[in-house]
């Protein structure tokens, strides 16, 4: 038996670059398990903050971050949403920067390593950003995400507790750590079998072709 390819994706639930390349990762991968020798693949979300001084509650919509944050000038901040709203059209996905709450996302990062461990981290990691982009739902204070959580089947109690005692931002940290190794400062970043990177929002082929290529070697090495 040959192992399954392991793909690491580094990403923050708040930066749609990374929700436009998990969709087309998810393209590449549906694609690829058409294939006769369908490649075996475990997918791994690990924990990335783009902006970890942000508030939990920002005073503001999108453009007021991006325009305070980057020092950007308002039109050109609204050019570049409005051309990533068109991209992620591409990919499937309705974003709502009107409707957008910026928030501090360490909190939805220790509740996704929660969810990791319930063997529902996929399910989370698509609620998340799902309520992020496109809902305009607030994904910074623990009783949202508690909310969140239990939609996709974890226990809210228990989800809580483990957001209230920061039980998994060590985890979190470690992920930032390992992110730091390997030289990443930007996201989405994937680690491909331990030995290939690929940066940024790539589309779907890309996906596809490092996938089975990456299997052939694995299938011919055994």
């Amino acid at each position: 038996m040959t192992e399954p390819i392991s793909i690491d994706i580094w990403s923050d639930i708040a930066c749609p670059w990374c929700y436009i390349g998990k969709r087309n990762l998810e393209k590449g991968l549906a694609a690829t398990s058409a294939d006769d020798d369908a490649p075996q693949v475990k997918v791994t979300f690990h924990s990335f903050e783009l902006s970890p001084d942000t508030p939990v509650d920002f005073d503001g919509d999108e453009v007021d971050f991006l325009a305070g944050h980057k020092g950007m000038p308002r039109e050109q901040v609204e050019q570049m949403l409005s051309h990533v709203t068109k991209v992620a059209s591409g990919a499937g996905l309705e974003y709502r920067f009107d409707l957008l709450q910026h928030t501090n996302t360490v909190k939805a990062h220790e509740l996704l390593h929660f969810a990791k461990a319930k063997g529902l981290q996929h399910e989370m990691e698509e609620r998340l950003m799902s309520a992020y982009f496109t809902e305009g739902r607030h994904v910074g204070r623990i009783d949202d995400l508690v909310a969140l959580a239990d939609e996709v089947g974890l226990d809210a109690g228990e989800a809580r507790t483990a957001l209230e005692t920061d039980a998994h931002l060590d985890a979190v940290r470690a992920d930032q750590a390992q992110a730091r190794a390997y030289g990443i400062n930007g996201v989405p970043f994937f680690v491909i079998d331990g030995q290939y990177g690929v940066s940024g929002a790539q589309p779907p082929e890309a996906f596809e072709n490092v996938i089975r290529d990456v299997w052939a070697q694995k299938t011919a090495a055994n």
